[in-house]
């Protein structure tokens, strides 16, 4: 009965009940004259249709556009309205339906926004992933992968990955994943043309609410660089230990021998001048490690200062002259005395003393070697010219790899720690210089060093 009373309700009860009981009233004192009553009948029905009329405009109608709204939100039409303002409730109605239309609306927005992000970071994911359901399809590859194995997102989309995956490998740790239920992983090898990757997959389960497994995610990283890095580890680390054994050795074994028999003087003097040699070539073995493990350590500065060329080369040619006059070369040099350079002095001389030290080791007694230094407006250009050995092309690349010797019995002989162009290089690099080799079999080697004069 309280419906009867609502405030939607009552005042049109009210108007037809009034209608109703005057109509009524008008009908008994008509006494049956027909014409009047008809007249009261179709007054009735025209009272009651205006009635009607009202309530279904005020209600009825709106309610069928707030009903058309909502279709359209179903749809996804979030933009859609409803304005009404005819009653109280309905323009309650219209706001609470445009409210929930704004709400779902931004829901949407943000939703769009979280899958574009997501699939930009899973896109520009340097790493290859992909995503398998329970079944064993591949529902998702990203771009990485895709640079990694080549092919486009449609060989791999909605396929069995055994079909799709070519190396034996992946299949092992997605078969793995699933029979553990467990994280696997694995590392393999991915040939691409010539090149050959070394890669590194990483596969973990995905389980639902209720713990059961609904597929798996692998994640692909390409470790190309960490292999190469860790066999220079391992071949630097062989290297320093090979190179410090040997003089080591050597000072052990004639130490020995001065220790356990008895030698004339002149043989005593041989083996001490044999041990202070090799202490000698350890201690600038030693010396050069530690120069490189400066050069190398993060944070490393360089201590400039504004300073003249001539002067410096200056300061470290006279033990220079003097080794290349005991190897019957002729050292010759090439400087104007106005050159300056804002520069860390010491590592420069560091690269002089080096580049003119391997080529005097590296060119035959009676040979040439020349050191000019010149300038344009940004730079300055150390050249060290020899008449040596030269070398291949090939070999080029690699004379600045650590403990690398283009002849290794001359190097040795000449006391050579293998270290020396590695420094140069490092040295030319954190002062933000070039450094370029121009060689030729027996003809000779020249190597160019430009540095910034700021």
């Amino acid at each position: 009965m309280k419906i009867l009373f609502s405030k939607a309700l009552f005042p049109n009860i009210l108007g037809i009940t009034i209608v109703l009981i005057l109509s009524g009233w008008l009908m008994v004192q008509a006494e049956g004259n027909w014409v009047f009553t008809i007249a009261i009948i179709l007054f009735e029905f025209l009272v009651i249709s205006i009635i009607f009329m009202q309530f279904y405009n005020k209600y009825t109608r709106p309610l069928k556009k707030a009903s058309k709204t909502v279709n359209e939100m179903i749809r996804g039409n979030y933009s859609a309205r409803f304005y009404n303002g005819n009653s109280e409730e309905m323009e309650q109605l219209s706001k609470n339906i445009n409210k929930l239309a704004r709400n779902m609306n931004e829901i949407t927005i943000q939703e769009q926004m979280h899958a574009e992000q997501l699939t930009s970071i899973i896109d520009n994911m340097k790493n290859g992933l992909v995503l398998i359901d329970e079944k064993g399809y591949v529902h998702l590859v990203n771009r990485g992968f895709l640079e990694m194995f080549h092919g486009n997102e449609k060989q791999y989309r909605g396929h069995l990955y055994y079909d799709v995956f070519q190396n034996e490998a992946m299949h092992d740790v997605v078969q793995k994943t699933f029979l553990y239920e467990q994280p696997v992983k694995q590392q393999f090898k991915n040939k691409r043309g010539l090149t050959k990757n070394y890669m590194e997959v990483i596969a973990a389960p995905i389980f639902n609410e209720h713990n059961m497994i609904k597929g798996a995610v692998l994640v692909i990283y390409d470790i190309t660089e960490l292999k190469r890095l860790e066999k220079m580890r391992k071949d630097f680390v062989a290297n320093v230990s090979h190179e410090l054994r040997t003089p080591i050795t050597s000072i052990r074994g004639f130490a020995e021998t001065l220790k356990e028999a008895q030698h004339d003087e002149k043989a005593a003097e041989e083996f001490i001048e044999i041990i202070y040699k090799e202490s000698h070539r350890l201690q600038l073995l030693i010396e050069d490690l530690l120069e490189l493990s400066r050069l190398e350590r993060e944070g490393f500065q360089l201590e400039k200062e504004d300073f003249n060329v001539k002067q410096m080369i200056d300061a470290v040619l006279p033990s220079l002259e003097q080794k290349a006059e005991k190897k019957e070369l002729n050292l010759a040099t090439s400087i104007s005395s106005d050159i300056s350079i804002h520069a860390d002095v010491e590592k420069l001389k560091q690269v002089i003393i080096n580049l003119v030290d391997n080529a005097i080791n590296y060119t035959p007694s009676g040979g040439d070697v020349n050191l000019k230094v010149s300038e344009d407006e940004h730079r300055v250009h150390f050249s060290v010219e020899d008449t040596g050995i030269g070398m291949e092309q090939k070999v080029i690349q690699r004379i600045f790899e650590r403990f690398y010797r283009v002849d290794k019995d001359r190097s040795r002989n000449t006391g050579g720690t293998g270290l020396g162009l590695a420094i140069v290089k490092h040295i030319v690099e954190v002062h933000q210089g070039e450094i370029v080799v121009d060689s030729e079999v027996s003809k000779g080697t020249a190597i160019h060093v430009y540095i910034p004069k700021d």
